[in-house]
């Protein structure tokens, strides 16, 4: 049992709360990103986000968030539903800068619009990393087709760029919404593709 309590731990890789060891929920609840997609996806992004909104969906642990947060993001908003999930997710915020964290608990889908709004009255635009369930998962066969529902409601001026972790294999159109695909990048069974705004 020792070992795999030690297992379900996560560090924060740079910045101001590098090394602070984060939680993290049941692997029967969440999936972790993988260390190598949160590189990745921190050095892409790296100078972007400081001082930016960050909105993390599907947040897990928060380890996305709050490495974005480290990194010197102005404010992140976490959204999830599990309750194990959460409770893990508060605890991790604690250890850094809860007064610049916000949790939109329960389902991201409906909570969506609570969080636009929320970026609404503070005259904000984010980023948005969504980081659904993999649709293997019971129950969850059609999550990506909820989530291009989703991305297609968020308003244009609200974005800074989208992101999805996703399944290697899954085949996104190339537009959603006022979106349009700006690259793809594989991770062995993970990937992630970025959408930023349509401007033609």
């Amino acid at each position: 049992m020792k070992n795999s309590a030690k297992s379900l731990t996560k560090k924060i890789i740079s910045g101001k709360f590098k090394n602070k060891v984060l939680k993290l929920p049941s692997k029967t609840t969440t999936r972790s990103s993988k260390s190598i997609v949160l590189e990745s996806f921190f050095n892409t992004i790296q100078f972007d986000i400081i001082d930016a909104t960050f909105v993390e969906v599907f947040s897990g642990s928060g380890s996305i968030g709050l490495e974005a947060l480290s990194r010197g993001a102005k404010s992140i908003l976490f959204m999830e539903q599990d309750r194990d999930a959460l409770k893990v997710l508060k605890e991790n915020i604690s250890l850094t800068d809860s007064s610049a964290c916000e949790v939109f608990s329960g389902d991201s889908f409906s909570n969506i619009y609570s969080v636009i709004s929320t970026l609404k009255r503070n005259n904000q635009s984010a980023y948005f990393y969504i980081d659904p369930p993999f649709s293997i998962r019971e129950g969850m066969e059609d999550i990506y087709d909820k989530m291009i529902a989703m991305i297609a409601s968020i308003p244009p001026e609200l974005t800074e760029l989208i992101i999805i972790e996703h399944m290697t294999g899954l085949e996104l159109p190339e537009i959603i919404g006022a979106f349009k695909m700006k690259k793809f990048k594989k991770f062995g069974n993970t990937s992630l593709t970025y959408f930023e705004k349509n401007m033609e």
